[in-house]
């Protein structure tokens, strides 16, 4: 059995510097993160000395508890604006769950009509339906704004999800997922007298899954992440969003900038956990999403 062959000086060099470059960019990334975490521990009046020395001269863990009790803007030591964290907490994991549950419904079954059954047009319809993508969201803005307005549905959760419930690229993905299944199978179920509904939902589906929780994965952290739609949908402060809600720390009274870290990092926890659990599935779907054009 011959030895292994002995690392060259320039492989080495070569893996030192890759390992001294992953290093730094991993640096970038956690340095910002480690900042926010130090902010977030720290006063109103020691953000300036934080930002010179480094470190919070006290620890303030109870910012976050603060955050989610009620706290808000002080001035001079008062209390003079609450902020309802744990309402925008609420809103936008309602807003997001529901979005998420009906482009999903929607996309799947827009999806399978495109890719399973066969109907007079069907690509052009589909490539009329793909251009809608390139169309500018902002550009659909007052539209949709003057629609919600005139059906009764602005400052209401109805407004926020209903807009977001249908989605061109989710019907992209999931066809593109659903050309991957075996048209025998289609086949095979017919054969048994299964009509279109009960191979969609029998036999689709349950293949699809990789596809649907990838999907389910893009909208839910696209709409909790919304910032631009909520602010104009809502005006009464129950209905705001997340995103919107760490602007109330910023008010004609000061800013609460410990507060808006805290809030942040608070937010950012159920994106991360999600991800964390569910990460197997978003690989795997976009793998085998890709198969087929």
């Amino acid at each position: 059995m011959p030895a292994p062959a002995k690392p060259t000086s320039a492989s080495v060099f070569a893996r030192t510097a890759l390992f001294i470059a992953l290093v730094l960019i991993g640096i970038t990334f956690v340095v910002p993160f480690v900042w926010q975490v130090l902010i977030s521990l720290s006063t109103r009046t020691e953000v300036d000395l934080l930002t010179r020395l480094g470190f919070p001269p006290s620890l303030q863990p109870e910012n976050y508890a603060r955050v989610f009790t009620g706290g808000g803007v002080e001035d001079g030591g008062q209390l003079a604006q609450r902020v309802d964290f744990a309402r925008y907490f609420f809103n936008s994991f309602f807003v997001a769950g529901w979005v998420t549950l009906l482009q999903v419904i929607t996309s799947a079954m827009a999806a399978y009509a495109f890719s399973r059954v066969r109907w007079p047009g069907r690509d052009k319809v589909f490539l009329l339906y793909l251009g809608t993508m390139m169309i500018p969201g902002v550009v659909l803005m007052v539209p949709n704004f003057v629609i919600i307005l005139g059906l009764g549905m602005f400052d209401n959760y109805t407004g926020l999800v209903i807009p977001a419930a249908f989605s061109a690229f989710g019907t992209f993905l999931l066809r593109q997922f659903m050309l991957t299944i075996p048209s025998s199978l289609d086949e095979a179920a017919s054969i048994d007298g299964a009509g279109h509904w009960r191979i969609f939902t029998e036999v689709i589906l349950p293949l699809a899954r990789p596809g649907l929780i990838v999907l389910a994965i893009f909208t839910f952290l696209g709409n909790y992440n919304s910032f631009f739609w909520p602010l104009i949908i809502t005006q009464s402060p129950n209905m705001r969003t997340l995103p919107i809600g760490l602007m109330a720390f910023d008010s004609s009274y000061g800013r609460e900038t410990p507060l808006i870290m805290a809030a942040s990092l608070m937010a950012m926890i159920p994106p991360i956990i999600l991800f964390l659990f569910l990460q197997k599935y978003l690989v795997k779907g976009i793998q085998l999403g890709a198969v087929k054009g």
